[in-house]
């Protein structure tokens, strides 16, 4: 296993990029790991130059003209923007200091090539708004100013956008009863209020979709799925038809045994079935991290359908589905990846596949490691913000555009290699072609009827990393250059 130290400076100090650490026998240097890579660690205190900052909340940028992909990490004191285009070298580009003062709670969405980012217990911090094509030209990192304000809101504590449409749904701010805001972001440098519902109380967190799902009076609506987190009797999930945001209309309210915080939820891609989770259940009930598989196939009669318990007691936070996989930001526990292909069946609904531990200490109820996770970009890189840690990029393993095969015959020699490389046969079968590919799935070496059982390959001009070797075209080992 290998860590790459790069070296950045932004005035205040220099950046350490801890990157590519292969999961092996079950760790990826430090942390516990199943399938997943670590690609590369920043920490909280270098994004922002202050060494009590933490992380919070995150998302992703894929720039539609470069196809270049960008982390976004919120921090207590500001928001962070990394270029991770190539995710074994990332590049930190700057930050957008918070409106007013320090907060434990950032969130942040994106729509139409703009970051919008609200904050909470942050006084009248409002939606701030951020040119995301900014970063394009970056050569220095730097501290940005915003280009909007929203300031009909002071302090709220999430946000949610369909990316396909020009509205941000705030919620946990003071208006409304702490019920959703809409807001207009059609043009994204002049926010202004569409409406908001506050019938149903505080909202702390939800998610908007135009629904496509099997409840045919809903088809093409806007529906919002709404985790109204109470500390008192009133835990529930609500579901809105915010079509006209001038008359928002209520579907029907779902609760459940044993609730602690009914804190997010997010639905399977068909909208057949959504996974929700409750935050302080672990803490209050003494049990496994526990996700709720809802029934939402009839919007007028949701029903939970399941449970499913992990292996720890950390506390579940925030979960994000693509595809048949669940990402789970599981705090102490780091991110957890379940299967919910078995979603509809009343048992065994959820099956976890894989997981990276950011927080190696301990897996127990408390609030630290992972707050969230953006697995959504084309790359399969995944973005991870960790309260402690900061900012985390892994990736499945064996996903650089190869599959491994087991391969006894043939031997690469020495791996770690830093200047000549052999690769071997233990018979008589030759080597017919030998390629090398990074981890981004570029191919930096190449050579064709080579009918030999012994060749050797130059990697000292090679940056040090992971490296695919794959031989004739159809068994792939790893190589690592140091």
């Amino acid at each position: 296993m290998k860590k790459i130290l790069l070296l950045l400076t932004l005035g205040v100090g220099t950046i350490h990029v801890f990157a590519q650490t292969p999961c092996v026998n079950g760790f990826a240097g430090q942390y516990p790991c199943n399938g997943y890579d670590l690609m590369a660690h920043m920490s909280a205190a270098e994004l922002t130059g202050d060494p009590t900052a933490s992380g919070n909340d995150s998302w992703g940028w894929t720039d539609p003209d470069t196809g270049k992909e960008y982390a976004i990490i919120g921090l207590s004191t500001a928001t962070a923007f990394v270029d991770i285009s190539d995710p074994v070298n990332p590049v930190y580009l700057g930050r957008v200091e918070t409106e007013t003062f320090d907060s434990s709670w950032r969130a942040i969405r994106v729509q139409n090539n703009h970051v919008f980012i609200v904050a909470d217990a942050a006084g009248d911090h409002g939606m701030q708004v951020f040119d995301l094509k900014r970063l394009r030209n970056v050569t220095t990192p730097q501290v940005f100013t915003r280009d909007a304000l929203f300031s009909d809101v002071g302090s709220c504590h999430t946000i949610t956008i369909d990316e396909t449409k020009p509205y941000a749904y705030l919620m946990g701010c003071e208006n409304y009863n702490g019920g959703p805001v809409f807001v207009d972001i059609s043009n994204p440098l002049n926010p202004t209020e569409a409406g908001g519902y506050g019938d149903s109380g505080y909202t702390h967190d939800g998610q908007i979709v135009t629904y496509h799902g099997p409840d045919t009076t809903y088809t093409g609506r806007d529906i919002l799925v709404a985790c109204n987190g109470s500390f008192g009797s009133n835990n529930k999930v609500v579901f809105l038809d915010v079509t006209d945001k001038s008359n928002p209309v209520l579907i029907s309210e779902l609760t459940y045994d044993n609730p602690g915080y009914t804190h997010q939820s997010w639905l399977t891609e068909d909208h057949q079935y959504s996974l929700l989770g409750d935050e302080l259940d672990e803490m209050d009930f003494g049990f496994n991290s526990k996700t709720l598989v809802m029934d939402v196939r009839d919007l007028d009669n949701p029903t939970i359908l399941s449970e499913y318990f992990g292996p720890t007691e950390a506390i579940d936070h925030n979960g994000f589905v693509k595809g048949n996989k669940f990402y789970l930001a599981n705090y102490t526990a780091g991110i957890r990846v379940l299967d919910v292909t078995n979603v509809a069946s009343p048992t065994n609904a959820l099956t976890e596949i894989g997981f990276f531990d950011t927080y190696p200490q301990n897996n127990v109820a408390e609030f630290d490691g992972v707050w969230s996770v953006y697995p959504f970009f084309e790359s399969e890189n995944i973005v991870i913000s960790d309260i402690s840690g900061g900012f985390f990029l892994v990736r499945k393993s064996e996903t650089m555009g190869t599959n491994e095969l087991t391969a006894n015959s043939i031997q690469i020699i020495p791996n770690p290699a830093n200047d000549f490389v052999q690769i071997k046969t233990n018979n008589q079968q030759k080597l017919e072609s030998v390629k090398l590919i990074n981890t981004v799935g570029k191919e930096v070496f190449s050579k064709n009827k080579i009918n030999q059982t012994n060749f050797q390959i130059d990697v000292s001009n090679l940056p040090t990393g992971v490296y695919i070797v794959k031989i004739n075209n159809s068994i792939s080992k790893k190589l690592l250059v140091k």
